[in-house]
Order: structure tokens, then sequence, then C-alpha cells
């Protein structure tokens, strides 16, 4: 019964924390993603039906790139919006970005000069993110965030075949 009066989520999260390797150019790098912040609200009623073809976006803005002794800290916030306007989703965190020198200066004049980070950045933040949203999400009742696997549409068999149902 508590959960279906749920209607907003806002906590801090201080555990919340995933590790990874990425190669960026010839160069290994360590980065480990912490979220510890997230606010989760449902704007739809409990009462009226679904919208059909919800349309979901997820932002990644990466808020600076800061030395932090040996390490970097790339602080970020990712937002997860749906049209029409079902709910929203808000993770604030930090990515800690390790390895060696020469790639951690070279992480940073990009940030400096505007250029795009990783990729491999991004998709650490925003698969820690999606993990935590896609559980927020069932929380809520809401779709989640992540594309669901589809089954093709059947295909109609030819005039005169019988509909074979081994592979």
């Amino acid at each position: 019964m508590l959960l279906l009066a749920l209607r907003s989520l806002h906590y801090f999260v201080p555990f919340i924390k995933m590790d990874a390797e990425i190669l960026t150019g010839k160069k290994m790098v360590h980065v480990s993603v912490s979220i510890n912040y997230i606010s989760a609200e449902k704007f739809w009623e409990q009462e009226k039906p679904a919208p059909s073809g919800v349309h979901i976006s997820t932002n990644v803005n990466i808020m600076g790139v800061e030395q932090r002794g040996e390490a970097l800290a790339v602080p970020f916030v990712v937002t997860i919006s749906y049209m029409p306007s079902v709910a929203q989703i808000s993770l604030k965190g930090q990515a800690v970005v390790s390895g060696e020198k020469a790639e951690l200066e070279r992480l940073q004049s990009d940030y400096k000069n505007q250029r795009a980070p990783p990729p491999q950045l991004l998709q650490s933040i925003t698969n820690v993110s999606l993990i935590e949203a896609t559980i927020l999400s069932r929380t809520l009742n809401i779709p989640p965030p992540i594309p669901l696997p589809s089954l093709p549409p059947p295909q109609k068999p030819e005039k005169g075949e019988r509909p074979s149902y081994v592979g």
C-alpha cells in the first residue's frame, strides 16, 4: 500500500559505487563512479491510464574536472526525463579517474578546451546511473529508462504453408 502512494523520492546515497578500467588511446585508466544524491518524482496520477508512446531522454552533464592528488575528480549530474511528463529522475555523483599522469593531463586539458570527454568515461557514468534509475523506476511504477528487448512482429505464413514451430 505504501508503494502505491509513493510519488517522489529524495535521498543521499553514499555507498553506490562502481569501478572500471577503461582504455583511452593506448593507456589504461581506472574509473570509480559513485552516486551521492538521487531525486525521483512521478508526475502521472496513479488512477490515470498510462500514456502510450512514452519517450525517455537521458542527459549526462560533466560539471568539472579537478585535480585531487594523483587522480581527477569528475563531478556529474544525470537527468532522465519522460515525455509526456510522466516522471523525472536526477542523480548527482562523482567519477574518480586515476592512471598515468600524461593521460590524466590530457583528460583535464580536453575538458578545459571544451572537447568531448572520452566515451568510456561517459559510458561508465551512464551505466551506474541507469542501473540506479531502473531500480527507482520500479519503485515509482514508471517505465524503466533503458530500452527493453522486443520481439519482431510475427510473420504471417504464405497461402498453403502450415505454421512451423521448429526452428
